[in-house]
């Protein structure tokens, strides 16, 4: 295992789960494409960050105890200046177990969800479907065992419902199904080599357009272990 990803694990363990700035870490690792991103503990810092990010911002509460940020107001689309960063922060950092903020790149494109998942009977699988907050009540997803071939992958975007939308519907410009079929690829191999300490990962979203597919936010949970990795 890479010695940065063994790290990662370490210190996310007495949590349970990897904070979103040491996920995208980790997936970097990989090779696998994030947004630009900056971890600001400071509200110093988050001005300096916001200088290599670029405005306008995605902000994210950076916090141990928050697993689910949107719940309670952790993320904030579209800051566009620095007073209304100084805003958003203050107001975060009274948030419970607040470690900072993570300033995101904002990226427009299609929503897709990206997934894995420890099953008992078939192992390591990987789910991939349209993504962002409707997932939970369409879910329109297709699942295979990890890790995948780039054919693997591109038959699993084929598979959903939702492809459509993927390939230019009602005049828009179709996603870079490559791209994205590669991002599967490499993340399923991801998955397979964590399987003994991860029990699930979620990219959701995972942004793309006819250039690009990128992994705007990431959630690994990890197995309920006594030792160290």
């Amino acid at each position: 295992m890479d010695e940065r990803i063994r790290a990662i694990l370490n210190a996310s363990r007495m949590n349970g789960w990897v904070m979103e700035p040491q996920a995208k870490e980790l997936l970097r690792t990989y090779g696998l494409p994030t947004t630009r991103f900056f971890w600001a503990k400071s509200l110093e810092a988050s001005f300096q960050g916001a200088k290599e990010v670029g405005y306008p911002l995605v902000v994210k509460v950076v916090s141990p105890d928050i697993l689910h940020k949107s719940d309670v107001g952790g993320v904030v689309m579209g800051v566009e200046d620095g007073r209304e960063l100084e805003v958003v922060y203050q107001r975060m950092s009274r948030l419970n177990g607040f470690q900072g903020v993570l300033l995101d790149q904002m990226v427009q494109g299609i929503e897709m969800i990206v997934g894995s998942k420890e099953d008992p009977q078939f192992g390591t699988v990987v789910v991939v479907g349209i993504g962002g907050t409707s997932v939970e009540v369409y879910k329109d997803i297709s699942i295979r065992m990890a890790p995948l071939s780039f054919p693997d992958a591109m038959d699993a975007i084929g598979s959903i419902k939702g492809r459509r939308l993927l390939e230019g519907y009602r005049g828009r410009e179709p996603v870079n199904i490559e791209k994205l079929s590669e991002l599967i690829v490499s993340f399923s191999q991801l998955a397979f080599d964590l399987r003994d300490e991860v029990e699930s990962i979620d990219l959701n979203p995972v942004l793309c357009d006819r250039e690009k597919a990128v992994i705007a936010d990431a959630r690994f949970v990890l197995k309920n272990m006594d030792k160290t990795v």
